[in-house]
């Protein structure tokens, strides 16, 4: 079988690559207020994150949602 390149614009990223760098870009505090967690806003950390959003469907595709607005504007951005 041929290479195939795969539709899904989150193949090959794990949640902790999307965690890091929306936390790199957004922060914490911009992170819970779009996505409203308590592993966002107390003491929040990569980890913490990672385990609550592994076994919380609504809120991994929130995040998701949110990584994947990020990269749409990075493409607009560097586009113009």
């Amino acid at each position: 079988m041929p290479d195939q390149k795969s539709n899904d614009p989150l193949h090959g990223i794990t949640l902790a690559m999307m965690l890091e760098q929306l936390v790199e870009r957004l922060g914490w505090d911009a992170m819970s207020q779009a996505v409203p967690v308590r592993c966002f806003s107390n003491n929040p950390s990569i980890k913490s994150s990672l385990t609550f959003l592994r076994k919380t469907p609504w809120a991994r595709a929130k995040v998701e949602t949110l990584f994947l607005e990020m990269i749409s504007r990075d493409e607009t951005s560097d586009s113009r």
